[in-house]
């Protein structure tokens, strides 16, 4: 097995099980939401831990997210230039953005463990949460968008590979 099939099986199961999550945290979240409707204009109390928990799960959602929207080329891009390139210059320009794409995502890496540690003693103040929970999806989801962004700067290379074999 070559590193490239590799990367791609890993890059593609990394994307089912954050989708699953996904879809878990967003049921919970609303389900979360919806609660905290019931109790505050029906039974006219509050759940205090509701509107915290629920933020924490959007932020979750959205960076584990960003990566799903990585996977499938889902975020927005100008592909004005790049569609009138050869097939081997999109494939090298493709491969560009993803390697400094994987820049990003070291720095989310980095610097994000850095201040998941800096916040490590800190408490939210309705769940009594540790905040390295909560701030731990930053370089949780650098490392999702680097497999990806590996994955598919291995394929590029291996596009570039063929496209060289096949001008032979």
């Amino acid at each position: 097995m070559n590193t490239f099939s590799f990367m791609m099986r890993l890059s593609a199961k990394v994307n089912r099980t954050v989708e699953y999550n996904l879809a878990i945290s967003g049921i919970l979240m609303t389900l979360i939401v919806v609660l905290q409707v019931f109790f505050r204009y029906v039974l006219n109390q509050s759940l205090f831990w509701s509107e915290e928990l629920a933020r924490y799960l959007l932020i979750w959602l959205t960076f584990t997210g960003a990566s799903v929207g990585y996977y499938r080329g889902a975020h927005p891009g100008v592909d004005f230039f790049h569609s009138r390139l050869s097939i081997k210059w999109q494939i090298s320009s493709s491969l560009l953005v993803h390697l400094f794409s994987m820049a990003l995502f070291g720095v989310m890496i980095v610097k994000g463990g850095e201040f998941a540690w800096f916040v490590r003693m800190q408490i939210s103040p309705a769940l009594s949460l540790p905040k390295w929970i909560i701030m731990g999806v930053v370089p949780i989801s650098g490392i999702l968008l680097m497999i990806h962004g590996m994955a598919f700067s291995l394929r590029d290379i291996e596009g570039l590979i063929k496209s060289k074999e096949s001008d032979r």
